[in-house]
C-alpha cells in the first residue's frame, strides 16, 4: 500500500512538473513574440536584427529573474509571511538582476555588433536611472504578469487538491463506517443460523444459502459507490427470507409496497441495515406478533424508502445504535444537506423514513 501511494506521489509531481515546463514555454515564448510585434509596430513595419538582439537578451533575463523571484523569494519569504526580508531581497534582486542584464548586453552582446566605446563597471552599477528606464521597469511587467498567473494556476491547483483529500477523506469514512457495518450484520446473522444448529433444525441448510447470497452481495457490490435500488430490494428479499425461516407466520407479518418508477440509486447497504435493524428492535425483541411494513417509492426526482416495525413498551430502537448512526453519516457523505432521515416512535411503532435524490 505504501509503495502504491509512493508511486502515485511521484506521478502527481512529475505531472504537475511537466504542466510547469509547457505553461513557462508558451507563456514566455508568447511574451516574446508580443514584444517583438509591438517594436515592430513602432518602427513603421521594420525592425533591426540590433533591436532582436537586445529584445532577446532582455527576455533571457526576465524568465531567470521571474522564476527567481516566484520560486525563491515569494516560496521562501512572502509565502511565509516574512515581508520585511522579502521586500529588501526583492529591491536588492531587482538590483542586481538589471546590473547583470546590463553587463551580459555591454561586455557579452554589443562587442558583435557595435563598434562603440563600452560602459564601465562604475557607470553600470551606479547609473540608477538608467537602470531602471531601461532595464528594471520592463523586467517588472513581464515578472509581474508572469508572478500574477502562476499565484492563480497555484490557487486553482490548491482548490482541486483539497477537493480530492475531501472525497478521498470521504471514501475512506466510507469504507470505515461499512467496515463496522459488515461485522454488526454478520453477527446477528450468524447468531440466528447458530440458534437453528441447536435445534437440529431443517432451515439450517436454507438459511446458509441464503447467508450466501448476502454475504456475495455484501463483498461485491458493498465497496462500490452507488448501486440500483432494485439490487438492494433484491437482497433483502434473500434476507427476509433468512429472517423468516426463524418464525411461523403467527410470530411475523410482512408487507411490501414497491413502485419504482425509475432506475434510482442508493449507496450499498442503506436499506438493507434499516430492515436488519426492524428485525432486531421487532421480532427478536418481542413474544408477540411482530408486523414490518416496507414501502418504497420513486419518481424522476426522488426515491423514498419507508420502514416501521412494532415493537414491545420496553423496546426503543436507540438511534444512536451502530447500525442507524452508520445510515445517517453514510447519508450525510454522499447526499450532504440534500436528504431527508426521520426516525420516530409512537404507540409501540418504530418508524423510519428516507428520502433520498433518485440519482447521486
Amino acid at each position: 500500500m505504501d509503495f502504491i501511494f509512493l508511486k502515485a506521489m511521484k506521478f502527481g509531481q512529475q505531472h504537475h512538473l511537466r504542466q510547469n515546463v509547457y505553461f513557462q514555454l508558451f507563456f514566455w515564448t508568447a511574451l516574446f513574440l508580443f514584444g517583438i510585434v509591438r517594436d515592430y509596430g513602432e518602427y513603421d513595419g521594420s525592425m533591426s536584427s540590433t533591436t532582436l538582439i537586445y529584445n532577446f537578451c532582455h527576455w533571457i533575463f526576465q524568465i531567470a529573474g521571474a522564476n527567481f523571484i516566484y520560486y525563491i523569494l515569494i516560496r521562501n519569504f512572502f509565502d511565509q509571511k516574512k515581508y520585511i526580508p522579502f521586500s529588501l531581497y526583492l529591491v536588492l534582486s531587482l538590483y542586481l538582476i538589471s546590473v547583470t542584464n546590463r553587463i551580459f548586453i555591454v561586455y557579452g552582446a554589443e562587442p558583435f555588433f557595435i563598434d562603440e566605446p563600452q560602459d564601465s563597471f562604475y557607470s553600470i552599477f551606479t547609473d540608477i536611472r538608467y537602470l531602471l528606464t531601461h532595464y528594471t521597469f520592463s523586467f517588472i511587467s513581464a515578472a509581474f504578469i508572469f508572478i500574477s498567473v502562476m499565484f492563480v494556476i497555484r490557487y486553482r491547483d490548491e482548490k482541486e487538491s483539497t477537493t480530492q483529500l475531501l472525497k478521498e477523506k470521504a471514501e475512506l469514512e466510507l469504507k470505515s463506517l461499512k467496515s463496522q457495518l459488515n461485522p454488526h450484520f454478520l453477527f446477528n446473522t450468524l447468531n440466528n443460523i447458530y440458534a437453528l444448529s441447536l435445534t437440529n433444525s431443517e432451515k439450517t441448510s436454507e438459511s446458509i444459502s441464503r447467508l450466501s447470497d448476502i454475504l456475495d452481495y455484501i463483498l461485491y457490490q458493498g465497496p462500490k459507490n452507488e448501486i440500483p435500488a432494485s439490487e438492494e430490494l433484491a437482497v433483502i428479499d434473500h434476507y427476509i427470507a433468512l429472517e423468516s425461516l426463524r418464525y411461523n407466520k403467527e410470530r411475523l407479518k410482512i408487507s411490501k409496497e414497491i413502485n419504482l418508477n425509475s432506475a434510482a440509486t442508493i449507496p450499498p447497504l442503506l436499506y438493507l441495515t434499516l430492515v436488519e435493524n426492524a428485525f432486531k428492535h421487532g421480532a427478536g425483541k418481542s413474544r408477540d406478533q411482530t408486523e414490518i411494513k416496507i414501502d418504497v417509492s420513486s419518481d424522476e426526482s426522488y426515491l423514498i424508502f419507508k420502514i416501521e416495525n412494532t415493537c414491545s413498551g420496553d423496546e426503543t430502537n436507540n438511534p444512536e445504535g451502530i447500525g442507524l448512526k452508520n445510515i445517517e453519516k453514510q447519508l450525510r457523505l454522499h447526499y450532504q444537506d440534500h436528504f431527508v432521515f426521520n426516525v420516530s416512535r409512537e404507540n409501540h411503532i418504530f418508524k423510519v423514513e428516507i428520502k433520498t435524490p433518485a440519482a447521486l
